[in-house]
Protein backbone atom coordinates (compact mmCIF):
# COMPACT_ATOMS: atom_id res chain seq x y z
CA UNK A 1 0.00 0.00 0.00
CA UNK A 2 1.36 3.39 -0.58
CA UNK A 3 0.63 5.65 1.97
CA UNK A 4 -2.36 7.38 0.61
CA UNK A 5 -4.68 4.80 3.33
CA UNK A 6 -6.73 3.59 0.71
CA UNK A 7 -6.43 0.13 0.03
CA UNK A 8 -4.24 -0.20 -3.73
CA UNK A 9 -5.86 -2.85 -6.54
CA UNK A 10 -4.38 -5.86 -6.34
CA UNK A 11 -3.13 -5.23 -10.07
CA UNK A 12 -0.97 -1.93 -9.39
CA UNK A 13 2.72 -2.13 -9.58
CA UNK A 14 4.80 -1.43 -6.29
CA UNK A 15 5.49 2.27 -5.87
CA UNK A 16 7.07 3.74 -2.32
CA UNK A 17 5.80 7.03 -2.26
CA UNK A 18 8.16 10.00 -0.93
CA UNK A 19 6.36 13.26 -0.37
CA UNK A 20 2.68 13.07 -0.77
CA UNK A 21 3.40 12.54 -5.24
CA UNK A 22 0.31 10.04 -5.40
CA UNK A 23 -1.50 12.14 -3.51
CA UNK A 24 -1.12 15.33 -5.64
CA UNK A 25 -1.39 13.53 -9.14
CA UNK A 26 -4.71 12.14 -7.70
CA UNK A 27 -6.13 15.54 -7.73
CA UNK A 28 -4.73 16.85 -10.55
CA UNK A 29 -6.23 13.87 -11.93
CA UNK A 30 -10.18 14.58 -10.61
CA UNK A 31 -9.70 18.42 -11.73
CA UNK A 32 -8.63 17.33 -15.28
CA UNK A 33 -5.20 18.99 -15.23
CA UNK A 34 -2.16 17.70 -17.04
CA UNK A 35 0.82 16.35 -15.38
CA UNK A 36 4.90 17.47 -15.88
CA UNK A 37 6.75 15.01 -14.11
CA UNK A 38 10.57 15.62 -13.76
CA UNK A 39 13.98 14.18 -12.52
CA UNK A 40 16.92 11.92 -13.20
CA UNK A 41 16.62 8.76 -15.42
CA UNK A 42 15.84 5.77 -13.36
CA UNK A 43 14.44 7.27 -10.35
CA UNK A 44 10.79 5.85 -10.56
CA UNK A 45 9.11 8.46 -13.24
CA UNK A 46 7.72 4.95 -15.07
CA UNK A 47 6.40 3.67 -12.56
CA UNK A 48 5.08 6.00 -10.73
CA UNK A 49 2.64 6.73 -13.57
CA UNK A 50 1.80 2.76 -14.28
CA UNK A 51 0.80 2.67 -10.39
CA UNK A 52 -0.93 5.75 -10.49
CA UNK A 53 -3.22 4.42 -13.50
CA UNK A 54 -3.75 1.48 -11.73
CA UNK A 55 -5.01 3.13 -8.85
CA UNK A 56 -7.38 5.29 -10.40
CA UNK A 57 -8.63 2.18 -12.35
CA UNK A 58 -7.45 3.73 -15.70
CA UNK A 59 -6.00 2.00 -19.22
CA UNK A 60 -2.67 3.88 -19.43
CA UNK A 61 -1.09 4.51 -22.94
CA UNK A 62 3.18 5.14 -22.98
CA UNK A 63 4.71 6.85 -25.86
CA UNK A 64 8.58 6.57 -25.80
CA UNK A 65 9.79 9.55 -27.31
CA UNK A 66 12.86 10.11 -30.00
CA UNK A 67 14.19 12.85 -32.32
CA UNK A 68 11.90 10.94 -35.31
CA UNK A 69 8.75 11.21 -33.41
CA UNK A 70 6.52 13.58 -35.03
CA UNK A 71 3.01 14.86 -34.10
CA UNK A 72 1.49 12.52 -37.22
CA UNK A 73 3.12 9.76 -35.16
CA UNK A 74 0.86 10.99 -31.71
CA UNK A 75 -2.22 11.40 -34.18
CA UNK A 76 -2.55 8.99 -36.64
CA UNK A 77 -2.31 8.38 -40.65
CA UNK A 78 -4.32 7.09 -42.98
CA UNK A 79 -2.79 3.26 -44.38
CA UNK A 80 -3.89 1.28 -46.80
CA UNK A 81 -5.79 -1.68 -45.66
CA UNK A 82 -7.14 -4.43 -47.51
CA UNK A 83 -6.96 -2.12 -50.85
CA UNK A 84 -8.71 0.71 -48.97
CA UNK A 85 -7.26 3.76 -47.37
CA UNK A 86 -8.36 4.02 -43.89
CA UNK A 87 -7.25 6.36 -41.07
CA UNK A 88 -5.58 4.66 -38.06
CA UNK A 89 -5.48 6.53 -34.61
CA UNK A 90 -2.38 7.04 -33.28
CA UNK A 91 -1.60 6.94 -29.66
CA UNK A 92 -2.60 10.28 -28.74
CA UNK A 93 -5.61 10.23 -30.28
CA UNK A 94 -6.96 6.70 -29.20
CA UNK A 95 -6.03 7.87 -25.50
CA UNK A 96 -8.01 10.94 -26.10
CA UNK A 97 -11.03 8.99 -27.42
CA UNK A 98 -11.07 6.16 -24.97
CA UNK A 99 -10.26 8.18 -21.47
CA UNK A 100 -6.99 6.89 -20.95
CA UNK A 101 -4.26 8.31 -19.44
CA UNK A 102 -1.41 9.06 -22.21
CA UNK A 103 2.10 9.48 -21.00
CA UNK A 104 4.74 10.73 -23.03
CA UNK A 105 8.38 9.97 -21.71
CA UNK A 106 10.78 12.06 -22.50
CA UNK A 107 8.82 13.95 -24.37
CA UNK A 108 11.54 16.86 -24.84
CA UNK A 109 13.20 14.30 -27.37
CA UNK A 110 10.45 14.36 -29.62
CA UNK A 111 10.43 16.65 -32.94
CA UNK A 112 9.07 20.96 -32.28
CA UNK A 113 5.66 20.01 -33.68
CA UNK A 114 4.75 17.49 -30.99
CA UNK A 115 4.33 20.78 -28.90
CA UNK A 116 1.71 22.30 -30.90
CA UNK A 117 -0.59 19.20 -30.41
CA UNK A 118 -0.04 19.15 -26.82
CA UNK A 119 -0.92 22.52 -26.20
CA UNK A 120 -4.82 22.70 -26.83
CA UNK A 121 -4.75 19.84 -24.43
CA UNK A 122 -3.01 21.01 -21.96
CA UNK A 123 -5.32 23.85 -21.08
CA UNK A 124 -8.60 24.53 -20.58
CA UNK A 125 -9.97 23.29 -24.12
CA UNK A 126 -9.08 19.52 -23.88
CA UNK A 127 -9.28 19.41 -27.16
CA UNK A 128 -7.73 17.54 -29.67
CA UNK A 129 -7.87 18.59 -33.49
CA UNK A 130 -7.81 15.73 -36.21
CA UNK A 131 -6.61 16.92 -39.75
CA UNK A 132 -6.72 13.79 -41.10
CA UNK A 133 -10.31 13.42 -40.28
CA UNK A 134 -11.33 16.78 -39.70
CA UNK A 135 -12.33 15.70 -36.01
CA UNK A 136 -12.25 17.89 -33.28
CA UNK A 137 -11.91 15.25 -30.13
CA UNK A 138 -12.78 16.57 -26.87
CA UNK A 139 -11.47 14.91 -24.18
CA UNK A 140 -13.73 12.96 -21.73
CA UNK A 141 -12.87 13.79 -17.87
CA UNK A 142 -11.27 10.47 -17.37
CA UNK A 143 -8.19 11.59 -20.07
CA UNK A 144 -5.17 12.87 -18.37
CA UNK A 145 -2.32 13.81 -20.41
CA UNK A 146 1.27 12.88 -18.80
CA UNK A 147 4.69 13.86 -19.69
CA UNK A 148 8.01 13.48 -18.43
CA UNK A 149 11.93 14.43 -18.99
CA UNK A 150 15.10 14.55 -17.49
CA UNK A 151 15.92 18.24 -17.03
CA UNK A 152 19.36 16.79 -15.66
CA UNK A 153 20.11 16.82 -19.57
CA UNK A 154 20.89 20.16 -21.05
CA UNK A 155 19.67 18.91 -24.59
CA UNK A 156 16.27 18.57 -23.41
CA UNK A 157 16.03 21.76 -21.27
CA UNK A 158 16.75 23.32 -24.65
CA UNK A 159 13.60 21.73 -26.22
CA UNK A 160 11.24 21.99 -23.49
CA UNK A 161 10.24 25.40 -23.55
CA UNK A 162 8.51 27.58 -20.84
CA UNK A 163 5.14 27.82 -22.72
CA UNK A 164 4.57 24.26 -22.73
CA UNK A 165 5.91 23.42 -19.05
CA UNK A 166 3.53 25.81 -17.49
CA UNK A 167 0.07 24.60 -18.53
CA UNK A 168 1.07 21.40 -16.59
CA UNK A 169 1.39 20.61 -12.59
CA UNK A 170 4.88 20.00 -11.78
CA UNK A 171 6.05 17.16 -10.01
CA UNK A 172 9.24 16.88 -8.71
CA UNK A 173 11.58 13.40 -8.65
CA UNK A 174 14.92 12.39 -7.12
CA UNK A 175 16.64 9.21 -6.32
CA UNK A 176 14.58 7.77 -3.50
CA UNK A 177 16.02 8.17 0.30
CA UNK A 178 18.01 5.26 1.20
CA UNK A 179 15.61 3.19 3.74
CA UNK A 180 12.94 3.66 0.80
CA UNK A 181 15.22 3.02 -2.15
CA UNK A 182 16.62 -0.05 0.18
CA UNK A 183 12.34 -1.29 0.27
CA UNK A 184 12.14 -0.94 -3.54
CA UNK A 185 15.20 -3.05 -3.95
CA UNK A 186 13.23 -5.61 -1.83
CA UNK A 187 9.93 -5.75 -3.39
CA UNK A 188 11.15 -5.54 -6.83
CA UNK A 189 13.61 -7.90 -6.56
CA UNK A 190 13.16 -10.72 -3.61
CA UNK A 191 16.65 -9.45 -2.20
CA UNK A 192 17.30 -10.03 1.49
CA UNK A 193 17.54 -6.55 3.24
CA UNK A 194 21.19 -7.03 3.79
CA UNK A 195 22.06 -7.28 0.02
CA UNK A 196 19.65 -4.28 -0.37
CA UNK A 197 21.05 -1.78 1.89
CA UNK A 198 24.58 -2.55 0.16
CA UNK A 199 23.40 -2.23 -3.31
CA UNK A 200 21.70 1.57 -2.28
CA UNK A 201 25.35 2.31 -0.11
CA UNK A 202 27.05 1.15 -3.39
CA UNK A 203 24.43 3.87 -5.56
CA UNK A 204 25.22 6.71 -3.18
CA UNK A 205 28.96 6.09 -3.28
CA UNK A 206 28.55 6.13 -7.32
CA UNK A 207 26.33 8.64 -6.94
CA UNK A 208 28.89 10.82 -5.81
CA UNK A 209 31.05 10.03 -9.15
CA UNK A 210 28.51 11.63 -11.19
CA UNK A 211 29.57 15.12 -12.94
CA UNK A 212 33.18 13.94 -12.24
CA UNK A 213 33.52 10.37 -13.79
CA UNK A 214 30.30 9.78 -15.15
CA UNK A 215 27.91 11.65 -17.19
CA UNK A 216 24.83 9.53 -15.26
CA UNK A 217 24.22 8.52 -11.70
CA UNK A 218 23.57 5.11 -10.82
CA UNK A 219 19.83 4.71 -10.64
CA UNK A 220 17.24 2.68 -8.71
CA UNK A 221 16.57 0.70 -12.00
CA UNK A 222 20.01 -0.44 -11.64
CA UNK A 223 20.24 -1.61 -8.52
CA UNK A 224 17.22 -3.85 -8.93
CA UNK A 225 18.41 -5.53 -12.48
CA UNK A 226 21.97 -6.23 -10.16
CA UNK A 227 20.12 -7.45 -7.06
CA UNK A 228 18.11 -9.76 -9.58
CA UNK A 229 21.00 -11.14 -11.29
CA UNK A 230 22.17 -11.51 -7.38
CA UNK A 231 19.29 -13.97 -6.01
CA UNK A 232 19.78 -15.35 -9.38
CA UNK A 233 22.78 -16.91 -8.13
CA UNK A 234 25.40 -14.76 -10.23
CA UNK A 235 28.47 -13.71 -8.08
CA UNK A 236 27.88 -10.22 -7.24
CA UNK A 237 31.15 -8.69 -9.02
CA UNK A 238 29.45 -9.75 -12.07
CA UNK A 239 26.32 -9.14 -11.43
CA UNK A 240 27.14 -5.39 -10.41
CA UNK A 241 29.83 -4.75 -13.65
CA UNK A 242 26.64 -6.57 -15.92
CA UNK A 243 24.22 -4.05 -14.57
CA UNK A 244 25.67 -1.35 -12.78
CA UNK A 245 29.20 -0.38 -14.29
CA UNK A 246 29.00 -1.19 -18.30
CA UNK A 247 25.60 0.66 -18.34
CA UNK A 248 27.15 3.47 -16.81
CA UNK A 249 30.35 3.72 -18.64
CA UNK A 250 32.34 2.67 -22.32
CA UNK A 251 35.64 3.37 -21.13
CA UNK A 252 37.79 1.04 -19.32
CA UNK A 253 39.71 2.61 -16.75
CA UNK A 254 36.26 4.41 -15.02
CA UNK A 255 34.76 1.01 -15.60
CA UNK A 256 38.00 -0.34 -13.71
CA UNK A 257 37.47 2.15 -10.69
CA UNK A 258 33.95 1.68 -10.50
CA UNK A 259 34.70 -2.31 -9.77
CA UNK A 260 36.51 -1.36 -6.83
CA UNK A 261 34.14 0.42 -5.53
CA UNK A 262 32.12 -2.40 -5.95
CA UNK A 263 34.05 -4.69 -4.40
CA UNK A 264 35.09 -1.74 -1.34
CA UNK A 265 31.02 -2.03 -0.46
CA UNK A 266 29.75 -5.19 -1.44
CA UNK A 267 32.78 -7.48 -1.27
CA UNK A 268 33.44 -10.70 -3.28
CA UNK A 269 30.93 -13.36 -1.39
CA UNK A 270 27.39 -14.52 -1.60
CA UNK A 271 24.86 -12.12 -1.17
Amino acid sequence: MSSGGAPLPERAPFYAEQAGECRLFAHAFHQRLPVLLKGPTGCGKTRFVEHMAARLGRPLITVSCHGDLTAADLMGRHLIDGGDTVWHDGPLARAVRTGAICCLDEVALARRDTAVVLHPLADDRRVLPVEGTGELLRAPPQFMLVVSYSPGDQSLLNNLKPGTRQRFVAIGFDYPAPEVERRIVEAESGAVPALAARLVTLAQALRRLTGQDLAEAASTRLLVRAARLIVAGLPQPEACRAAIVDALTDDAGTAAALDDVVVAVLGTGAP
